[in-house]
């Protein structure tokens, strides 16, 4: 079996029904990509080791639960401290309506996907961001269509 860096077919196809569906009991995934349910288990628990697969998590239809608004938060700083970005970091993580957070090149420096259930609790989400950090600029895109979200990646 090849490493992490370099998996095999076998590999993705593992991968890639997994993705499909995670619930799959091990022997209709062997069965799906051709293998044994031993050596099904043995790449599964490869995969894992090596950092490959995080988890299995499920996919919840966020407007059933009453989480309708989405917002992309472009965010501006001109902290570039170690230590502002530290502080930054474990501030955002704090806040459970943030399902995304990255750093970002070009116009802004971070992108944050917000999810929440109106304009009334978006807002208290914003007041809680830029409590405790300075920020240059916030600036909040707010989803009107979800047309594709949590896409398989391309393997």
């Amino acid at each position: 079996m090849k490493t992490s860096q370099n998996p095999d077919q076998i590999d993705i196809s593992l991968l890639r029904e997994l993705q499909r569906d995670a619930s799959l009991s091990q022997r209709d995934l062997a069965e799906r990509v051709g293998l044994s349910q031993n050596a099904c288990w043995r790449r599964l628990r490869a995969l894992s080791e090596n950092g490959v697969l995080l988890g299995t998590t499920a996919r919840i239809d966020r407007a059933r639960l009453g989480l309708s608004l989405v917002v992309f938060v472009m965010l501006r700083t001109r902290h570039h401290s170690a230590g502002w970005l530290q502080a930054f970091r474990r501030h955002v993580l704090t806040i459970p309506e943030v399902v995304d957070f990255h750093r970002i090149g070009g116009d802004y420096d971070y992108m944050l996907k917000v999810v929440t259930e109106d304009m009334t609790s978006y807002d208290k989400v914003y007041q809680r961001l830029i409590e405790k950090v300075e920020l240059d600029s916030v600036t909040s895109y707010f989803a009107m269509e979800a047309i594709a979200e949590s896409r398989p990646l391309p393997l």
